[in-house]
């Protein structure tokens, strides 16, 4: 039954790729491997230029170092294989986010990833990144992973030390969280925002294992690759029209969103800065609360989705952060409904002159009543719903428009919305999303944290016994 239930949700994502999608023929690989094969041929990594486009690698030089070996493969395998590694990086991510989730609701895990991945493969970053051959998927994994590192040192700080060999107990004490971020910025430069994020809230130990990861492996680069990675450094890094104009409809930044709507190829520089770091400072700050009242996992969504705001080029692909902030939202919406309904049995129990047991769940009397109980957390519902079927829909494409031969307002005010869609959506989640106080804390405040001392004597006496 669940295997077919599966089956259907994997079939209905591959028609809703072919309704909404576009025609997917591996643009942006075709660019990685050209440019790496000609960088292995001896020829500078960032004097290539695609012979149909134009185009070269903007990536820093470690990324090139990363894809170096494809230059050994044909064109053809590359990319699938990017496609397998992909799913699979969405498939570990997946594990990883519905876990918690499905241990409080008592689903089977296995069931619950394979209709998250489903799910999030119809979407438009999901299905642009496979469609193009982006790596953004595999970024995700990486940073991703600091979450869970951080999780687990968290579990050890607190006194629940791992078990197993060596090499496990390592992985699993999580202290190498900042490892994934690092890399991932100095694969992309955009996931440095999460450096920012770490030391904001405070936690030193992963932001310097960041940096230094990021410090390292960039000095590694510059070993074997000194010419490109001063090339980058120096010149290319300052070279945005190598990238693409502002106004171009993919581009669903807050710059691209300004760029069109003054009808520019460009953003005005001043009122973008202005309004980048107002959204800087709100999204830094509303993850900084997430994080204190212990919800790690929307402290990541809120940094994610800040950095595809701000960014002066945000591609509709690079926003997968907005798959996990419709989790955040759904089971925002869950937890409202269960909290109502065990506030309206202890209003029940109240009116019988009965004090809710810590037995109970620790039920507080509820002084505020639920006009209608059936309703609550719709709200959050709603919004995931409305989230997901926006990125799968994603009516950005019917309205794309090109300077200087179409107007961004060639199809009038409607045309202009719906066309900057998906920005105007990221910036509203910055600004509401919820978080989950005590959902899935990477850390334990300090009433909570355990004298690891008492508990290896205790293991020690335990064991001479």
């Amino acid at each position: 039954m669940r295997l077919g239930i599966l089956a259907g949700a994997f079939v209905t994502a591959w028609y809703a790729i072919g309704a909404f999608g576009r025609p997917y023929n591996f643009f942006d690989m075709k660019i990685y491997h050209g440019a790496v094969v000609w960088w292995a041929s001896g020829h500078d990594l960032y004097a290539y230029s695609a012979p149909d486009t134009g185009l070269g690698f903007t990536y820093p030089p470690f990324a090139g170092v990363l894809m170096l070996p494809m230059s050994k493969v044909p064109f053809g395998g590359a990319a699938w294989i990017n496609v397998v590694a992909s799913l699979i990086a969405l498939a570990v991510v997946m594990w990883a986010l519905m876990g918690p989730i499905a241990r409080r609701y008592g689903w089977s895990r296995w069931f619950a990833v394979g209709l998250t991945v489903a799910a999030a493969a119809a979407t438009e970053p999901v299905r642009e990144t496979l469609g193009y051959g982006q790596i953004n998927l595999l970024l995700f994994l990486l940073i991703m992973a600091d979450l869970v590192a951080l999780r687990w040192r968290a579990r050890t700080s607190a006194g629940f030390l791992p078990t197993g060999g060596s090499l496990v107990r390592f992985i699993r004490g999580g202290s190498w969280a900042g490892v994934g971020i690092g890399l991932a910025a100095s694969i992309k430069l955009t996931p440095a925002l999460f450096v920012v994020y770490l030391i904001v809230t405070k936690q030193w130990r992963a932001a310097f294992t960041a940096m230094a990861t990021a410090v390292g492996v960039s000095a590694a680069t510059f070993m074997v690759a000194g010419k490109d990675s001063a090339a980058y450094f120096l010149r290319v890094i300052w070279e945005t029209e190598r990238v693409g104009a502002a106004d171009m409809t993919p581009n669903q930044s807050l710059a691209g969103v300004l760029a069109r709507l003054y009808d520019t190829t460009e953003a005005p520089t001043l009122l973008w800065m202005s309004f980048a770091l107002l959204v800087f400072a709100l999204g830094l700050s509303r993850a900084a609360r997430a994080h204190a009242d212990g919800d790690e996992l929307t402290a990541f969504v809120l940094v994610g989705l800040t950095a595809n705001v701000i960014s002066p080029i945000s591609w509709s692909h690079h926003l997968v952060f907005v798959i996990p902030a419709i989790l955040v939202l759904a089971d925002a919406a869950m937890r409202r409904r269960d909290a109502s309904r065990g506030l309206e049995s202890g209003r029940r129990l109240t009116r019988r002159g009965l004090t809710p047991s810590a037995g109970m769940g620790g039920l507080a009397p509820l002084r505020t009543p639920i006009w209608f109980p059936a309703l609550t957390g719709l709200r959050h519902a709603s919004a995931a719903v409305a989230v997901y079927l926006l990125f799968v829909i994603s009516p950005i494409w019917p309205y794309e428009h090109q300077l200087p031969e179409f107007s961004h307002y060639e199809d009038g005010l409607w045309g202009a919305l719906m066309e900057n869609s998906l920005a105007l959506a990221l910036i509203i989640l910055v600004a509401t999303l919820p978080w989950r106080p005590g959902a899935e804390p990477a850390f334990y405040p300090e009433r909570f944290r355990i004298d690891r001392r008492a508990i290896r004597q205790q293991q020690q006496q335990i064991h001479q016994r």
